[in-house]
């Protein structure tokens, strides 16, 4: 509601916390709306802000940038260093202040199955319950596989709940309060969950496809081990993306244990858990 946030702003509040395009439309819509005494300037998820794709903030954080006042402090965080971010750090007028934390997260225990290309899902419903998670997001493909994979899910009796960006938000933030309210322990997301969600108690990630990039990985799987806890990251891994699994490892210096499931029991259900599929991609 653009109303009220006007109101609140208009209050002068010592903290912001807004995305890049409402800040900006703020700035646009309003003559006595100001951020020229902003002091400390924040860009959380710095890559994602920065990198230049579907999704490109540059216009809004140009006008963002021109609004608030040269002296400040300006502070990033990331996740993963990406090139645009080394280049801004050489580009600093003054020496900026770097750290990065190279050691692994000792709570994080990095696993895959391997699988074929055709039966994911099969490995998918033996790997649900067999670490009794509390709470275990599945990053999974696109909108369409994620309403898919939930409703098979739901099928067979697991308490999934689906959440991508496909939903509106009103049912997004729904399906986020019965994730950490337990009435649901497992939810199937695209990587709209990938970032941003700090749920503490969630001890398992699955994901349901490979990442095509490690810092989509390292994003996917930072859901879990939070704060000191201790979690789990499976990655299903086909024989096409092995490649991809290298490239993991080579970026997060750990190598992938493999996960042992027995085969028979995932060849029991094969049948059942693919025309369970077909029928939830029929409807759906």
């Amino acid at each position: 509601d653009m109303g009220a946030q006007a109101l609140a702003l208009a209050r002068r509040p010592h903290v912001v916390v807004a995305t890049p395009g409402r800040l900006a439309d703020h700035l646009r819509s309003s003559s006595t709306f100001s951020l020229a005494k902003v002091k400390f300037l924040v860009l959380d998820e710095a890559d994602r802000l920065l990198e230049q794709g579907s999704a490109d903030f540059s216009a809004d954080l140009e006008l963002i940038l021109g609004a608030v006042p040269a002296r400040r402090q300006t502070l990033l965080f990331s996740a993963t260093l990406t090139a645009t971010l080394s280049h801004l750090r050489a580009l600093a007028a003054n020496s900026p202040f770097f750290w990065e934390a190279s050691a692994p997260i000792l709570g994080m225990t990095h696993k895959n199955e391997r699988c074929p290309w055709s039966c994911p899902s099969p490995c998918l419903s033996q790997l649900c319950p067999a670490p009794s998670p509390e709470r275990s997001p599945d990053p999974s493909p696109p909108c369409r596989d994620c309403q898919v994979l939930n409703m098979m899910l739901r099928r067979f009796s697991f308490p999934s709940v689906a959440l991508h960006s496909m939903m509106k938000q009103k049912q997004r933030f729904a399906a986020l309060a019965k994730f950490k309210s337990s009435i649901f322990k497992i939810l199937i997301a695209t990587d709209v969950a990938a970032r941003g969600l700090d749920i503490p108690a969630v001890q398992l990630v699955i994901n349901h496809n490979t990442p095509g990039l490690p810092k989509i990985y390292i994003h996917r799987v930072g859901r879990t081990a939070r704060a000191g806890r201790k979690g789990l990251a499976i990655t299903l891994v086909t024989q096409y993306d092995i490649h991809l699994v290298h490239a993991i490892e080579e970026e997060i210096k750990v190598q992938l244990q493999e996960f042992p499931v027995q085969e028979q029991l995932v060849l029991d259900i094969l049948t059942q858990v693919n025309v369970t599929r077909r029928e939830c991609e029929i409807v759906s």
